[in-house]
């Protein structure tokens, strides 16, 4: 039996124990804690959005300063910098100040509208610019997710506006059946015109952008011959090659009236996002075609069909920017197309895939984006003599640093993908 003075010294080691353990889990703890926020913060500014974001802010920089160049009272002052530098700030900041206004005043609000009706039609106008990009992004971004580089939008299209055009000015059907069939067979055009660059890849091993270039071209040039042709697709008596205007029955009615430019093509477009996101995240389709994507070697080990996912996914993907061709001949140009129908939408697209990471609703925002450039573009050339062009450098820009991601990480000091950041003890021994 122990002796009372050793039971007591038994009992201070134990709550001596006990305190450092509590200690010890509290400090635990914490560190964990900190850990945990630190590697959400990291996962967070390396992720792909931010990187977006920054390539975004860049270009609209870089375009800040060919606007200010371009200016003639900045040059003017210009001229005696060294003397007032002050005078070639204050011109550089107005130039930019009014030219942004202007693209805002055009693509979003017109805050110097007289009434509410006219100040909102610039943000519609910006969304139905964005429709067609929104359609054509969609397809993109598909096949960016299974691996393919679908870049043959124009072909698709112009073959989807063929189809569309055609049942839309030479049949004549009750609406809105003969508005459906005409969108029918327009997005199934665009479908089996992406579907031969797919089953090219899939069973002859052809480089699907090899394919979707050459198609891009075989369409341009077969639209050509069948306008210039009397008896296709030529409207009668017309001097320039161009289709007849669209029967009324086949038309996308006006969402909110004549008065603003934005028509029925814009809700299919947000439900082909949707449908997008559906298909990606809860179907057995979209996982086929992400893991595809991902390993085509290790999904055909998983069992699944490499060729016939590969044929799929470009005919979903045609489908989309069939979708786009259609809302064109359909909603915005009703009375009559000619082969500049696609209005380069097919290469915005590969843009507004790229900005939106090819998800779907990063798809969608893009495609406001640049719809909201496209509106706001003529007005700020109107307004502030800036010229049309820096609007499609920007998007150029925008490109060009979403393809270089270690560079805006590195302008922004973001931490690059998989990088551990060294606790401080770590730096101080380093710094030692």
């Amino acid at each position: 039996m122990s002796t009372p003075e050793e039971e007591r010294e038994q009992q201070d080691v134990e709550r001596a124990e006990s305190v450092q353990t509590t200690a010890t889990g509290r400090d635990t703890k914490e560190v964990d804690d900190g850990a945990r926020w630190r590697e959400a913060f990291t996962r967070a500014v390396s992720g792909g959005w931010v990187v977006s974001l920054g390539a975004l802010i860049l270009a609209v920089l870089a375009g800040s300063i060919m606007i200010a160049g371009t200016d003639e009272a900045v040059q003017e002052a210009f001229g005696y910098f060294f003397s007032r530098p002050g005078d070639t700030f204050s011109a550089a900041g107005a130039a930019v100040g009014n030219a942004y206004a202007a693209l805002f005043r055009g693509a979003v609000w017109d805050f110097r509208a007289d009434s509410f009706a006219m100040a909102i039609r610039p943000a519609l106008n910006s969304l139905n610019f964005a429709t067609p990009l929104m359609a054509a992004g969609l397809g993109v971004a598909l096949a960016f997710r299974a691996g393919l580089f679908n870049i043959g939008g124009q072909g698709q299209m112009l073959m989807a506006a063929v189809g569309a055009g055609w049942i839309g000015f030479a049949l004549d059907m009750p609406w809105p059946i003969h508005m459906l069939v005409a969108m029918v067979v327009g997005i199934s055009f665009g479908a089996l015109w992406a579907g031969i660059a797919g089953l090219l890849k899939a069973y002859t091993g052809a480089h699907e952008v090899i394919v979707t270039i050459m198609l891009n071209w075989i369409a341009f040039y077969l639209l050509s011959f069948l306008l210039a042709t009397p008896g296709l697709l030529q409207a009668p008596g017309s001097a320039n090659p161009k289709t007849a205007a669209m029967r009324d029955s086949a038309i996308m009615p006006d969402l909110l009236g004549p008065r603003y430019n934005i028509h029925l093509g814009f809700v299919f477009a947000l439900l082909a996002v949707v449908l997008v996101w559906w298909i990606l995240q809860r179907s057995r389709l979209g996982f086929h075609f992400r893991a595809v994507g991902l390993n085509p070697h290790a999904a055909r080990v998983a069992g699944i069909d490499v060729e016939r996912s590969t044929v799929y996914v470009m005919l979903v993907a045609g489908a989309l920017v069939g979708l786009a061709g259609t809302t064109q001949v359909l909603g915005t140009v009703t009375t009559g197309f000619s082969y500049d129908i696609d209005a380069g939408i097919g290469f915005d697209a590969i843009t507004v895939a790229l900005l939106g990471r090819s998800a779907p609703f990063g798809v969608l925002g893009a495609a406001i984006l640049f719809g909201a450039f496209k509106a706001g573009g003529s007005v700020m050339q109107a307004a502030e003599g800036v010229p049309i062009e820096i609007v499609l450098v920007v998007q150029s820009l925008i490109v060009l640093f979403i393809a270089a991601p270690p560079l805006v990480r590195a302008v922004f000091r973001l931490p690059q993908p998989g990088a551990r950041r060294k606790p401080r003890r770590e730096k101080k021994e380093a710094a030692a």
